[in-house]
């Protein structure tokens, strides 16, 4: 599973519960890219979630 490279998002577990009452096992993934970055100048490719690069905290190649 992938996370991101900038704030380690990755996904989460927990029980989803219907309407009846019947539980089940979960899994919410968090939105995550692969993009290529600026490292120091250099392209490189990194798994960034979608919200640092809306928040700006990762530079695109």
């Amino acid at each position: 599973m992938a996370k991101c490279a900038v704030c380690e998002k990755a996904a989460h577990f927990g029980i989803k519960v219907s309407h009846s009452h019947r539980r089940s096992n979960k899994m919410w993934k968090s939105n995550i890219k692969k993009v290529k970055v600026n490292d120091n100048g250099t392209p490189k490719k990194m798994y960034v979630c979608t919200s640092c690069l809306r928040s700006g905290a990762v530079e695109r190649a």
